[in-house]
């Protein structure tokens, strides 16, 4: 007879509170975060079925169904809009993946600590500066007598200086460039983190099997941070019609227009001052539903993706 196990009954939702009112404490100041700026905001989206005028009560207001919506994808502002928003979306998730964990791994090879933590240190500085003054930074580069123009010129590389944000070609690398010089301290600090809990002994056996370094990123490293990139992986394709409001708009001029606009500075453009120089809240309000019902799809879709070949979700 195989032997039999008791059941351990599973305590109830009142004796967790109980026992782990700690933790509990410790969650509800996010919590209320969360209700307050997350959730209550969320009866405003019945402004995009309504004609709003903010000089009406609310219950006053015109209910004109999905009219907004209709407006929104007839556009073809809207999807050129669209097609920026995918584009520095993309060229940011790939290429602040890329530089976040190349610089991860870079750091947690080198043996002096002054040293690292030095770089580590002047890496996310720029992660704390707004986006007015990196922008500024930004434009002062790429000037004609910036510091770009003159190390090319005297390299020979280019004859004449050139206006680089006048070019909509480059719009789109100038702008993820800025924007990994920006956050790629920061992203590289959770893959530290991921890499420092690595067992040690790992890397001594590799060492005796005479592995080379690469080898122990390839085979140690490299697979013992993966579920935390997986992780970030799914929560940052939620972001994926997020490509950022300030950074775009704050290096956009007219020369660029049409490769600067995205879904944040469309909504802000289009939704808030183009409607014969009057807000339109209702438009903005049915584009913010649109980018908020497609990150949820995008959310879900990868999350069962990732279940679904073996990972652990995030529910």
């Amino acid at each position: 007879m195989k032997p039999t196990t008791a059941l351990v009954p599973k305590p109830s939702f009142w004796r967790l509170l109980v026992q782990q009112k700690a933790w509990f404490w410790m969650a509800v100041p996010w919590a209320l975060y969360c209700i307050v700026f997350n959730y209550l905001p969320l009866w405003g989206w019945l402004m995009a079925f309504q004609d709003f005028r903010p000089a009406k009560d609310f219950w006053s207001q015109e209910w004109v169904g999905l009219q907004w919506f209709e407006m929104l994808f007839t556009r073809p502002g809207f999807w050129l809009a669209m097609r920026n928003t995918l584009v520095m979306s993309l060229l940011n998730l790939v290429l602040g993946f890329v530089t976040a964990i190349g610089l991860a791994l870079l750091l947690s090879e080198v043996r002096n600590r002054g040293f690292k933590r030095t770089v580590q240190t002047l890496s996310y500085l720029p992660y704390f500066v707004s986006w007015v003054v990196a922008a500024n930074i930004v434009f002062y580069v790429l000037s004609l007598e910036g510091p770009l123009n003159s190390l090319l010129v005297w390299l020979g590389i280019q004859k004449d200086p050139m206006i680089y944000l006048a070019k909509g070609e480059l719009f789109w690398p100038i702008l993820a460039i800025s924007n990994i010089w920006k956050n790629v301290g920061w992203n590289a600090i959770i893959y530290l983190a991921a890499i420092a809990t690595i067992n040690p002994e790992l890397y001594e056996a590799a060492d005796m099997d005479g592995a080379s370094r690469f080898q122990k990123i390839r085979y140690i490293t490299l697979p013992a941070i993966r579920s935390t990139f997986v992780l970030l992986l799914v929560l940052s394709l939620g972001h994926l019609l997020s490509a950022g409001f300030d950074q775009p708009y704050l290096l956009m001029n007219p020369t660029v227009k049409e490769y600067a606009v995205n879904l944040d500075v469309y909504v802000f453009t289009e939704g808030l001052m183009s409607f014969g120089g009057k807000p339109n809240f209702s438009y903005g309000t049915a584009a913010g539903i649109f980018k908020a019902v497609v990150s949820l799809v995008l959310i879900w879709g990868s999350n069962k993706i990732l279940k679904a070949n073996g990972g652990k979700g995030l529910f």
